[in-house]
């Protein structure tokens, strides 16, 4: 009957006349039949509100957050649930920009009420956005309205700051809370894992347990990760014996970060014992075991991982294959790396940014700088690993020019530099001595403040080193804090370099004075110190206390400095015995040394049997052969001398002949003995000509007919 009044009042109001008459119908009568039908009208719409927020949360559950938004601003009427599921999807998504948006729009609703769910909801997407501005205007909110009592507001809050970098904000917000649950403690837990404070994640992890708050298996992964950052072995193993006692070590989340946290400790068969024994293995676990062996070293290892992976079953993802690919690039073996970019580009996971900045990796260290910069272009979105990647990849390369342009480039396109992209490029202006532009990086780290970071210092400090400016990188050195071991490293190395031996081992020496514990770099420069000031006995007695007293096992490299030490000092018979007792394979860099120091000390014999040992190695070596004649010849052995040279000629060996560069207005120009490709060629060799007259040619050609076997090595 209501019904029917409703339809004959609206068919009424619709079809009566444009200019109202008080005879037509009584306007309170009017007033009182519209509240009716207001009242009716929302009483329909209240009645059909949970459905329709039930559809709208099926929607929202889904994924379909398009079509659950144009359900929600479809409704007639919204109440604090809709709201709340809509702000909730867009939450899960990472949509915090929206999901905030929705928020404020909720908040300026007079009917609604903001209650702690919503609220903790909001302080998600502060964390989820940066905008840690707003989160702390609804900190402020909260304090206000006593939300901030909740357990609810108070964990999300201290997660907003955490995530924001603000740790001593998420603390002070941990300790007034009246309720912590277990949500509460491992938030605090992960803020400080995921800021570096590993030892303090663990105090607080200590406590959860003593306050015998129900944890979960997630807690336990955010401690046992605490516990790899920190090196924390015995600790871990105390959480592993829990985990066992709980049953949380069946869990593939604890499982993969137990076998992460004995592996970054320093016990791979106790991470690869673990991993052999899942009873599951995700892409996580996978990829956790692919990743552990590229970052120790053991890359052949994890690519026949990865192989087994496939075979499993399993499919890799981004993280696989970022990890896999950066082995790939260690080794160098292009041919791996490009057939994995074949599969990248198959899966369409080339989008990815690990995926491909991995890759511009791997290209570049196999020296195909062209590819890797197509990656680069190709790119549709970069962050600041890509650029540093590529600008690494040309300052290794020897590209300095090209990578201060694409330093520049970064600058003005891109994000903004970091002190690994500054390194870099200073790094490769000292590798080409190219002293302005390292002038002009220097100028621009000194003007945002990047010139006290360690990397940068130290790439500083080797830049004018190279440059033959060891008074300027000195003069850096004299003006640094001098707290960290890279800056050290570098001035020694630059001083052993320029033959400044006693100032290298002068600065050497100081180091323990001021807290600094040398490490192999820094002993490979005082190595070189010693052999570049003949020091040969001092060099003995700090290569004795690399391993004795510093527990530093030498590497390749240091064995090198010390042949290096024995050849300079003519003790030939000790270096090729150190080279045939040294741990290592011996490679043909080692006799090279040795045979050098052959050439320059008359020792036919020993330069016999070098030569021979590096034939074996590299039989078509150019410069052996030459070098060997060398040493004949300057015997007036001159039958075997003619006999080596003989031997080049049969086997078809020849010379690489060495170039030389300038720099001029910041174009550099590179030359070889008789090349004229240059396109200033003709000119250049007009100026020669005007500079040298025909006498003094012809004396130079006479001079070098007296030396016909002293051929340049």
């Amino acid at each position: 009957m209501a019904a029917l009044s409703i339809r004959a009042l609206w068919r009424r109001f619709f079809t009566a006349p444009a200019v109202a008459s008080t005879e037509w119908l009584d306007l309170p009568v009017l007033d009182r039949r519209n509240d009716s039908l207001s009242q009716d009208i929302h009483f329909i719409s209240q009645k059909d509100l949970p459905e329709r927020n039930k559809q709208l949360k099926e929607l929202v559950k889904s994924g379909d957050l398009p079509n659950a938004r144009r359900m929600f601003d479809k409704m007639p009427q919204k109440d604090e649930i809709s709201w709340t599921t809509l702000i909730s999807g867009y939450v899960s998504a990472n949509d915090s920009s929206e999901a905030l948006l929705l928020f404020k729009n909720m908040r300026v609703e007079p009917v609604l009420r903001i209650d702690p769910f919503i609220l903790s909801l909001a302080l998600k997407a502060c964390g989820l956005d940066s905008d840690v501005n707003y989160g702390e205007e609804l900190h402020g909110y909260a304090v206000k309205t006593g939300l901030v009592n909740s357990v609810f507001v108070g964990s999300a809050l201290l997660d907003m700051y955490t995530k924001n970098g603000k740790i001593f904000e998420g603390r002070s917000v941990f300790h007034e809370m009246p309720i912590r649950n277990v949500v509460s403690w491992t938030a605090i837990i992960t803020g400080l894992v995921r800021a570096g404070y590993n030892q303090e994640a663990l105090v607080y992890f200590s406590e959860m347990l003593r306050s015998r708050v129900a944890y979960d298996s997630y807690t336990f992964a955010i401690a046992l990760k605490a516990c790899a950052g920190s090196g924390g072995l015995n600790y871990g193993r105390e959480i592993h014996a829990q985990a066992i006692k709980k049953g949380f070590h069946l869990s593939s989340f604890v499982a993969n970060t137990l076998a992460t946290m004995y592996n970054k400790c320093g016990k791979l068969d106790y991470g690869l014992n673990l991993f052999e024994r899942m009873s599951i293995r995700d892409v996580v676990s996978w990829t956790m075991i692919i990743t552990t062996l590229v970052q120790t070293g053991q890359e052949e290892r994890a690519i026949h991982v990865f192989i087994r992976m496939r075979e499993s079953g399993v499919s890799p993802n981004e993280y696989t294959f970022a990890a896999v690919i950066s082995g790939c690039a260690n080794l160098a073996i292009i041919e791996w790396g490009e057939q994995l970019h074949a599969f990248v580009l198959h899966l369409g996971l080339i989008d990815s940014l690990s995926v491909a900045n991995s890759i511009m990796t791997m290209y570049s260290k196999c020296g195909q700088l062209s590819s890797s910069s197509m990656i680069f272009r190709e790119m549709t979105r970069r962050d600041i690993v890509s650029w540093s990647t590529i600008i690494t990849g040309y300052s290794q390369g020897g590209h300095a020019h090209e990578a201060f342009e694409l330093l520049s480039c970064m600058r003005r396109e891109g994000p903004k530099p970091t002190e690994i992209a500054f390194a870099s490029v200073l790094s490769a202006c000292g590798s080409m001595s190219i002293l302005e532009h390292g002038k002009q990086l220097h100028a621009y780290v000194l003007s945002i403040g990047l010139e006290h970071t360690p990397m940068v210092l130290s790439a500083l400090i080797n830049m004018y080193s190279k440059c033959g400016s060891i008074e300027e990188a000195s003069r850096i050195f004299d003006a640094a804090k001098k707290d960290d071991i890279v800056s050290w490293t570098a001035m020694i190395n630059g001083y052993a370099e320029h033959g400044y031996s006693h100032e290298a081992i002068d600065l050497f020496e100081k180091m323990p004075r001021v807290g600094l514990r040398p490490d192999p770099v820094t002993f490979i420069g005082v190595l070189s110190a010693c052999s570049h000031g003949g020091l040969a006995d001092l060099g003995f007695h700090y290569f004795n206390t690399m391993s004795k007293n510093y527990k530093i096992s030498p590497s390749k490299e240091h064995y090198g400095c010390m042949i290096d030490l024995l050849c300079r000092a003519g003790r030939l018979s000790d270096a090729e015995r150190m080279i045939e007792s040294m741990p290592f394979q011996r490679d043909d860099v080692v006799w090279s040394s040795l045979l050098r120091a052959c050439r320059v000390h008359g020792d036919v014999e020993c330069g016999r049997r070098t030569a021979e040992r590096i034939l074996q190695l590299e039989p078509n070596c150019a410069g052996t052969h030459i070098t060997l004649a060398n040493i004949y010849a300057s015997e007036g052995k001159w039958r075997e001398a003619a006999d080596v040279r003989k031997l080049m000629k049969s086997k078809g060996v020849v010379k690489e002949p060495g170039w030389s560069w300038i720099k001029v207005q910041d174009l550099v120009s590179a030359f070889v003995a008789g090349d004229r490709s240059h396109p200033q060629g003709e000119d250049i060799y007009n100026m020669l000509d005007l500079l040298a007259s025909r006498t003094e040619l012809a004396d130079y050609v006479q001079e070098m007919a007296f030396l016909p076997y002293d051929i340049a090595d």
